[in-house]
């Protein structure tokens, strides 16, 4: 095994929330021993608050980070140098793309009666090289996204009905309340292919950890293209894996 990489809601962290104090500890020691990816639908703004800010991490080990925000179309490397994280590559939305998404995602929320009229925070998010849509606000409190559609009708139908409007889009259900549009083709898989092609590590010798990994889930396309794969329950049973990671990688050293 040459490079870990993770998802990070519900799979590092709770949904949206910060990087437990033992969840930072594991990945420190992780980061001692192996490269560490992180590969999420967030924004890169997500990853600072949710994941660096709570790492504590030296600069040595931040520079074994690999950072993929909105599912590998923006790549972050460290810089020792001018201690900062540098944007690799952005493969953004045009402009009308953006606005189209846009336009229909908000259309088909009110017609489908899920926008909410007092959100946590925006619904829509222009992310650049993704448009995600929040349907209780990109600050909703865990509990209340647990319990707003646990079914996934709600996503599905709102996902179909979108994917008419932009047909030359990706509209994929994302996480518990989101719906994400991308370029054709970006998916989580399609970060690990970005991976393997900036780091030069095969397949192969990566393992993807999340906690989605099944068919409806947004972790599967990962499965699906044959990476190496290790499904957790959440971010407590990832510590331990991470753990037993760190103890087979130590002693093989």
């Amino acid at each position: 095994m040459r490079l870990v990489a993770f998802d990070l809601d519900d799979t590092l962290a709770p949904s949206k929330s910060a990087l437990p104090s033992a969840m930072a500890q594991q990945l420190r020691a992780l980061l001692d021993v192996v490269p560490v990816c992180v590969i999420s639908g967030g924004e890169f703004g997500q990853f600072r608050a949710q994941l660096l800010e709570n790492l504590d991490a030296t600069s040595e080990q931040l520079s074994k980070l690999h950072l993929m925000p909105t599912c590998g179309t923006r790549y972050y490397r460290w810089n020792a140098d001018h201690s900062n994280w540098d944007q690799v590559y952005a493969n953004d939305l045009s402009q009308d793309e953006r606005e189209r998404a846009i336009k229909s995602l908000r259309l088909r929320a009110h017609e489908q009666g899920v926008w909410e009229a007092q959100p946590w925070g925006e619904i829509i998010e222009d992310r650049g090289s993704q448009i995600t849509f929040s349907a209780l606000g990109q600050q909703a409190p865990l509990e209340a996204k647990r319990a707003w559609d646990p079914s996934g009708d709600k996503k599905r139908k709102l996902r179909d009905a979108v994917a008419l409007d932009v047909p030359d889009l990706e509209v994929r259900a994302g996480g518990s309340t989101s719906v994400d549009i991308t370029r054709r083709g970006i998916d989580k898989a399609y970060g690990m292919a970005k991976l393997v092609e900036m780091t030069g590590i095969a397949p192969q010798d990566m393992l993807f950890i999340g906690d989605r990994l099944d068919e409806a889930g947004n972790d599967y396309p990962v499965k699906a293209a044959g990476y190496p794969t290790r499904p957790v329950a959440g971010w407590e049973e990832c510590v331990d894996v991470i753990a037993q990671i760190v103890s087979e990688l130590s002693g093989r050293a």
